[in-house]
């Protein structure tokens, strides 16, 4: 949308306040400045060139663009793409992002990864020596599963090595960019996607594998909006894994694992991939019992738009929530990121071995040994 299509759709936010009773983060700090109404305000001011407090512009950073407050606005309002481009604004007017964006975002830069880890150490987690494959389909790692959330890594590259599927990794993956693009610096997302996008053209990659919901959003959504076209298409591995598993004719040990799956925002509400995982776990002989509030209502944990980075008191408020929703000992989720952040709330409640958090690849590959 135009900033005047922009202007013209806020005008539609009667003030209900039905938004109130699902953002996270308004229900978390019970402050009106903090609701999706009143960043729907602040943006019209941001976007029209009026004053802003310090405050309002913290408001457009500390959300979680998780769009539950879509899921419920009866005026069906693009609360989400709207605070989106006040965050643009902002970065063209030189006020923002954050200090700490940018210090993720030099990360990125000096790096070429998000979670400031070291690139000589990327490839930490892969079982095997690397060897330079040629496919037209690439299995991207994503800066969470390469460092922080290695597993997610480790149990998808080795399932989709067992299932026989041809696909390439690349020695030095870089970042797909979405932080740039979530923190409002659209020059940055841009000149990152155009790297990308080349390098895949070049390599001759027609599809991408993802395991993160950030890059599949990223990959999916994101690169065609700033570049209008790119020639590869985006699959996430939960869309992938049933018809692998389907057509190779595995048979899964059977079992009486239960558990809770998790939905991600970027996954669920965003894309709407709510059967392919649940459809995963029935194939692996897994029970599913689903949280009180789940598909497009399912709550937020927290981690992503880059509120960990920025407001890590706020991203565990979040997580400390959803947890509290789990009366169930394992929980699965299908992004690296969402398991990370639910993990790191566990510990710091002291809850750590109450509940087991797996990401969904390493529930699928333990039940084909």
């Amino acid at each position: 949308m135009n900033k005047s299509d922009l202007l013209e759709e806020l005008e539609l936010c009667n003030e209900c306040k039905m938004c109130f009773e699902v953002c996270p983060v308004y229900k978390a700090t019970h402050r009106e400045v903090f609701s999706p109404a009143s960043r729907l305000s602040t943006a019209k001011k941001i976007l029209s060139g009026e004053a802003v407090t310090a405050q309002m512009i913290e408001s457009i950073y500390n959300c979680c663009k998780c769009q539950l407050c879509e899921s419920i606005c009866p005026q069906g309002i693009s609360i989400t793409s709207i605070i989106h481009e006040a965050r643009v604004a902002l970065a063209e007017k030189g006020i923002g992002p954050t200090e700490k964006h940018n210090r993720v975002i030099e990360g990125i830069q000096r790096l070429g990864n998000s979670v400031n880890g070291d690139p000589s150490k990327r490839l930490e987690w892969l079982p095997e020596e690397f060897v330079q494959r040629e496919s037209e389909t690439l299995f991207f790692v994503g800066c969470l599963p390469s460092y922080l959330v290695q597993e997610v890594a480790r149990s998808s590259y080795l399932l989709l090595k067992r299932l026989g599927f041809n696909f390439m990794i690349l020695q030095d993956e870089g970042c797909c960019g979405v932080y740039f693009y979530d923190s409002g610096r659209t020059d940055l997302a841009r000149e990152k996607f155009e790297e990308n996008a080349e390098r895949f053209r070049k390599l001759g990659i027609k599809r991408v594998v993802v395991a993160c919901a950030g890059c599949y959003r990223c990959f999916k959504r994101y690169y065609p909006q700033l570049l209008g076209h790119v020639d590869f298409e985006t699959v996430h591995i939960v869309e992938l894994l049933p018809s692998l598993l389907k057509e190779k004719e595995m048979q899964p040990k059977r079992n009486n694992l239960k558990v809770i799956y998790q939905d991600p925002c970027r996954l669920g509400r965003m894309e709407g991939l709510y059967q392919q995982p649940r459809e995963l776990l029935e194939l692996c002989g897994v029970k599913i019992r689903e949280m009180p509030q789940n598909k497009e209502k399912a709550l937020c944990c927290g981690a992503g738009a880059g509120i960990r980075s920025v407001y890590p008191h706020l991203s565990l408020e979040l997580a400390s929530r959803l947890l509290d929703h789990v009366d169930l000992e394992h929980l699965v989720s299908s992004c690296p990121f969402c398991t990370f952040n639910l993990r790191y709330a566990l510990k710091k409640m002291g809850r750590e071995k109450t509940i087991k958090i797996d990401y969904i690849t390493q529930i699928v590959l333990d039940s084909l040994y």
